[in-house]
């Protein structure tokens, strides 16, 4: 089993940066690929970021230089930064875990991002 405790949403304006982290709890992090993926009202959920358990990452086109994902093995953490946001990216953060070699994904209870004036 695993626990994922996302935080660091909030409200930024335009152009302004966020940083949120995901804890994960209950089993070795390490073997775990670990993404952030985002649900917008009346949108269907969308990936943003994927780093594997060895340390390649993949994002979405909507995002790629603006946002970097990382981890932090020992501190069981994935940790997205998220630069010159837009209104678009106005959404819910969702922090996810994969084991190695299954299926099964976890997930976290989600942050809400809000990109406003």
């Amino acid at each position: 089993q695993v626990q994922l405790v996302e935080s660091g949403g909030g409200l930024v304006q335009p152009g302004g940066s966020l940083r949120l982290s995901c804890v994960a709890s209950g089993s070795i992090f390490s073997m775990y690929a670990m993404g952030w993926y985002r649900q917008a009202p009346g949108k269907q959920r969308e990936l943003v970021a994927i780093i594997t358990s060895g340390g390649s990452t993949r994002y979405a086109d909507s995002v790629k230089g603006r946002f970097t994902i990382s981890r932090d093995n020992a501190k069981k953490m994935v940790a997205l930064q998220m630069n010159s946001l837009k209104p678009e990216d106005k959404a819910v953060y969702l922090c996810t875990a994969r084991r190695d070699y299954t299926t099964y994904d976890y997930w976290g209870q989600g942050t809400q991002v809000t990109v406003s004036s």
